[in-house]
């Protein structure tokens, strides 16, 4: 059988994983697919490959869609959200010295974390992130805009070189995704205080993006290609294949990763500083459970209120979040489809069982740190 190439960027994080996975077991293969991964080594550098048509489709941080749809930093293009790829599986840590001068402070508690930042005076905190229009950047401007007084500098690192960036003191405080949080324990040069799940339970991480005008071109492929990748992550969150899942990754071309750096992210068991004991981080990474593959549309509006738009601007942004294409797509071969496209965000503080197609949805927590909601009203996007 004649197969259909596809070019697919990423970026070498472990979140890459329901891609790498798809074309490693098959699932690419299965729906008729030759899916080539091109590694990207930054964030700007996929952004600019995808726009200008060099590739098919991509991984990418969830506000990227929406930030280059509506013109906001580089080349501007109309990109849409096909499907999650993960929530959460970020980390905000400190370099080692800044971890001396806090003294101690509880894992996962981002209010006493911010009031102990909040002693180190008048010098602003730099902090890296791997892209202006990232999660990482939208969490850490929502989670310390409650202390005005704490005086923030964001730094743009590619994630590769985070580990290099705290060692040499070009930052004082990281928010990555895995495994490079772990490779800054690994190498002595940070400690991780939080994951991104303490500041927002169930953030939209990474998605799987590509053109507009490709996706309307090619809407065959688009459906096989959203097809592999839901088929991937949901083997992913089986927790008897997670061992086989580090195996694979580990050995895969794709990330050119060990297998015990790979592993915190796919088991949620991190190490928080070097030679500490490891400590479980519930939902920590999450590909397929509780609807993360589903491109809610009031999660594109959070991210467009974020990032300053306005009513017109948010109904544009979630536009982008495709859950036309998922229900259309992925309904047919069993996807538990929610009974509306948008939810109010942060209303969750426990498990909730939904209305969905099949009667079987439910829905992590949610909740943000500071127990503040977003309703976006749904009349002004469909």
């Amino acid at each position: 059988m004649t197969r259909t190439v596809l070019n697919c960027g990423y970026v070498p994080l472990v979140d890459s994983a329901p891609l790498i996975i798809a074309k490693e077991l098959g699932f690419a293969a299965e729906e008729g697919l030759d899916l080539n991964l091109v590694r990207q080594p930054s964030w700007s550098a996929l952004r600019d490959m995808l726009a200008l048509g060099h590739l098919d489709a991509a991984q990418m941080l969830s506000p990227m869609p929406v930030a280059m749809s509506l013109g906001l930093g580089g080349l501007p293009a109309r990109i849409d959200n096909l499907m999650g790829l993960s929530a959460n599986g970020t980390v905000f840590g400190v370099s080692t010295g800044l971890a001396d001068a806090l003294g101690a402070v509880p894992f996962g508690d981002p209010d006493a974390l911010l009031a102990a930042l909040g002693t180190r005076g008048p010098q602003p905190l730099r902090v890296g992130v791997p892209f202006p229009f990232s999660m990482h950047r939208l969490l850490l401007s929502y989670w310390t805009a409650s202390t005005p007084d704490l005086q923030v500098e964001i730094v743009t690192v590619p994630p590769p070189r985070m580990a290099d960036a705290v060692m040499q003191g070009h930052v004082d405080a990281f928010w990555v995704g895995e495994p490079w949080g772990s490779a800054i324990v690994g190498r002595g040069a940070g400690k991780i205080l939080m994951a991104g799940r303490h500041v927002w339970g169930f953030a939209p991480e990474k998605v799987l993006a590509a053109r507009h005008d490709w996706i309307v071109e090619n809407p065959d492929t688009t459906c096989h290609l959203m097809r592999a990748v839901y088929q991937s992550a949901r083997w992913l969150d089986v927790e008897r294949n997670k061992p086989l899942a580090v195996e694979i990754l580990g050995r895969s071309e794709h990330l050119n990763l060990a297998h015990e750096v790979i592993e915190p992210a796919i088991t949620g068991i991190l190490t928080l500083e070097q030679g500490g004991t490891p400590t479980k981080v519930d939902r920590f990474l999450t590909f397929h459970d509780h609807a993360a593959s589903f491109p809610w549309r009031s999660q594109a509006a959070w991210i467009a209120a974020q990032l300053g738009v306005d009513a017109m601007g948010i109904a544009q942004a979630k536009r982008c979040f495709r859950t036309d294409l998922y229900r259309k797509y992925l309904g047919p071969v069993g996807a538990d489809l929610p009974g509306a496209s948008e939810k109010v965000e942060g209303a969750m503080r426990d498990v909730t069982a939904v209305a969905s197609s099949r009667g079987q949805m439910i829905l992590a927590p949610d909740a943000f740190f500071d127990g503040r909601t977003f309703d976006f009203d749904a009349s002004n996007g469909e």
